[in-house]
């Protein structure tokens, strides 16, 4: 059944909706919390860091590109597990693509830090 709400009533339930998936994702998922830790420690060294504001975006926006893909993984591995616990070949392919855009946000992170804490210090 589609969703009749419209305006705030939308936005007001879909924050809940995006709350119940955080959620869930913290109690679920360890790699989750894992790297949600991870990414609040991050933040608070970009704020702290002498970088441009541009720079702390970059940095902070990384981190949390970190966090946004391991839900989106997350997502797609409790689908797949829905769907049923036999082993079938796409269904271990959609996992490993999941893992597989976890990683490679992972080192566009550790690219990107690299590269702006290279130049300021460095030097």
């Amino acid at each position: 059944m589609a969703n009749q709400s419209t305006g705030l009533t939308r936005i007001i339930k879909a924050a809940g909706y995006s709350a119940k998936g955080i959620k869930a994702a913290w109690q679920n998922e360890a790699a989750f919390r894992q790297e949600s830790m991870t990414a609040i420690f991050a933040i608070l060294i970009a704020f702290s860091l002498d970088v441009s504001l541009f720079e702390k975006l970059l940095l902070i926006g990384s981190v949390m590109l970190v966090v946004i893909v391991e839900i989106l993984n997350s997502a797609i591995e409790a689908v797949v597990d829905r769907i049923g616990s036999e082993y079938h070949e796409l269904s271990g392919r959609a996992k490993d693509m999941g893992s597989a855009a976890v990683l490679l946000t992972i080192l566009l992170a550790l690219l990107t830090w690299g590269m702006i804490l290279w130049s300021h210090f460095m030097r």
